[in-house]
């Protein structure tokens, strides 16, 4: 993958802008904030449900041990 340098990048910006425009550049990157905030909020979300379900499976295999 080349490397991209300072020059390369204004060219890239200034193609964006000319094919978006200056009025909805602000509204794609609140858009795409809101997306990756979103994504992230998900995998926390689904973090600890994976710990509980764990837990549960540890708690009921010591149940089962014990004969309980």
């Amino acid at each position: 993958m080349p490397n991209l340098g300072g020059t390369e990048l204004l060219i890239i910006l200034a193609i964006v802008l000319l094919l978006f425009g200056a009025t909805r550049l602000p509204k794609l990157g609140r858009g795409l904030g809101q997306s990756i905030r979103g994504f992230k909020q998900g995998l926390n979300e689904d973090a600890p449900d994976e710990v509980e379900e764990k837990d549960q499976a540890q708690i009921e295999k010591g149940k089962d041990e014990n004969g309980g």
